[in-house]
């Protein structure tokens, strides 16, 4: 009990340490190459653990498609950003506040043309998420696995990219294969300096359902040394979260694990990562996250 206190404390701390004055929200991606490896749980656990600490966060669920978020956190949406991008909604009207304090933005389950947006809509949900900029501190975006184009202009925007794996060996690889893309589109895999640059987003690694913090880090060092040497990219690691029981039960509840399980491995995990996020994240102040998302959008 005394551990966990001193995490809350030392959390806190780096919230106060981290604060700086400007209104422009710092951008999380959480991404993945391949679905299944717990990205979301990951995203939403993230924004309670943060929001815990003091700060501001807004979820948006850009899973277009298949967004679940919703469901990990026991809500029932009743309108979500396909209705925002269909004008039907305000974003002020489809954003909730969510167990753990956190605001989330649901994105659409099971429609199809939320998974391949138009330029049209793309720009029309870009134009409606820009006021979020100006309501939080960090915006979390969970986005879809895999490298297609909604995808890519996420991540291609964020100030930190966060790839979450798993130590199988199909997920190591579809990891590795969706950094590549995201370094070779904006152009740092072909200047290995750029990749370095602190201009640059960052990116990292988390190793979801580890049996152990060594195979976490074998899992990490594989990775990292295939993409300095072959992309001469940069890969920070972001720890990793321990395979927990209390995960999926907590999954099958429809409750938060760190809620539900405060004082679990899981938890725990979730509780260091966003003490090193609080740390380490700072915007790249180039005009702001959807200022860059809709120049993405119009590549």
């Amino acid at each position: 009990m005394t551990m966990l206190v001193d995490q809350a404390s030392h959390l806190r701390s780096l919230v106060r340490q981290t604060r700086i004055t400007r209104r422009r929200a710092t951008v999380i991606a959480i991404t993945s190459g391949k679905g299944g490896v717990g990205k979301s749980n990951v995203a939403v656990n993230l924004a309670i653990t943060l929001s815990k600490g003091g700060k501001k966060v807004v979820l948006l669920d850009a899973d277009l498609g298949l967004a679940n978020a919703d469901v990990l956190c026991g809500i029932d949406l009743q309108c979500n950003l396909s209705h925002v991008i269909a004008r039907r909604k305000e974003l002020s009207e489809v954003m909730i506040k969510a167990p753990g304090g956190f605001s989330l933005v649901g994105g659409a389950s099971g429609l199809a043309r939320m998974a391949d947006l138009s330029d049209a809509d793309r720009q029309r949900l870009v134009d409606a998420l820009a006021e979020l900029e100006d309501q939080a501190d960090i915006i979390i975006v969970d986005t879809g696995a895999g490298i297609s184009p909604n995808v890519l202009t996420f991540t291609q925007a964020a100030d930190h990219v966060l790839v979450v794996t798993t130590p199988e060996p199909t997920a190591i690889t579809d990891a590795y294969a969706v950094i590549k893309v995201i370094c070779r589109r904006d152009g740092t895999a072909r200047d290995p300096m750029a990749a370095n640059d602190n201009t640059k987003r960052k990116m990292s690694l988390l190793v979801n359902q580890a049996r152990s913090p060594a195979e976490a880090r074998v899992v990490y060092e594989r990775i990292a040394k295939v993409a300095r040497q072959f992309i001469g990219t940069t890969l920070f690691d972001a720890g990793s979260v321990p395979l927990d029981d209390q995960v999926p039960a907590c999954v099958r509840r429809r409750t938060p694990f760190t809620i539900a399980s405060p004082r679990s491995a899981a938890s725990q995990a979730i509780q260091q990562l966003a003490m090193k996020l609080a740390a380490g994240v700072t915007p790249t102040g180039d005009g702001g996250f959807f200022n860059r998302m809709s120049r993405w959008f119009r590549k």
